[in-house]
């Protein structure tokens, strides 16, 4: 009878100090929707970009959404995002009941990231101009220049101080004041730059209770595919999720 009872006790006393244990932490998901939608010149590298980030998101353990339709943009939908990439969208691709969405979004916390022709987008509103930063005016032939790392963030930490690199070279109609440059990029090192010595090519900025990271590098297919690129754009879109 004692001994049951010792067994007894002992199946009690482990459980009980299983039930005190607390609970291993479980890593939460986060969430992307990338968004690609085109009402203009449409980049053939759309889907590389859209397959590397699903691969970026099966080693983070992110989920992805990619879509091309503004019906996406809701209020209630967004939501369930961390973040939300803009992926070489052209032209106006939301409609206002998006556009209005997205404001949403942003005042809540939402974190943004725009890669390369993000800023070639939603000319017609100027709220989209600020949150990008800058909108796009013209580009010369796709070649190799240096860019000069001048901001310390996580999108520019595995980079060299001057990255030489091909791409298509993007000159901005104008660049907002708030927002901390990442990438100059140098025009004595290719041909037909228009912005002089003052030429961002990457930053980050806080926005209306939202965070922001855009770079103007990822027009070509083999971009996508480049190393130090892709861990450009992976701590520059981790940098903005919520």
């Amino acid at each position: 009878m004692q001994q049951k009872i010792n067994v007894l006790g002992t199946v009690i006393i482990c459980c009980l100090l299983f039930a005190c244990k607390p609970a291993a932490k479980v890593s939460q998901s986060k969430s992307l929707l990338v968004f690609s939608a085109t009402k203009g010149y449409r980049h053939e590298s759309i889907e590389d970009g859209i397959a590397a980030i699903r691969k970026i998101a099966v080693a983070k353990n992110w989920t992805v959404v990619a879509t091309e339709d503004s019906a996406y943009f809701t209020t209630d939908n967004l939501k369930n995002f961390s973040g939300i990439v803009f992926l070489n969208t052209t032209g106006d691709v939301l409609g206002e009941p998006g556009q209005q969405a997205l404001v949403d979004y942003v005042h809540n916390g939402g974190g943004i990231a725009g890669i390369h022709a993000a800023t070639d987008c939603e000319y017609n509103w100027p709220w989209y101009n600020k949150l990008m930063g800058a909108y796009f005016e013209s580009h010369p032939a796709q070649q190799t220049a240096t860019l000069k790392v001048v901001g310390k963030h996580p999108a520019t930490a595995m980079l060299p101080a001057n990255w030489s690199r091909k791409d298509e070279w993007y000159n901005f109609r104008s660049v907002s004041p708030d927002i901390t440059v990442l990438l100059m990029l140098d025009e004595t090192t290719y041909k037909d730059g228009k912005m002089g010595a003052n030429h961002p090519s990457a930053w980050y900025h806080s926005f209306e209770g939202g965070k922001v990271f855009y770079t103007a590098l990822g027009h070509t297919r083999e971009s996508y595919t480049e190393p130090l690129f892709l861990e450009h754009i992976t701590a520059g879109i981790t940098s903005v999720l919520k």
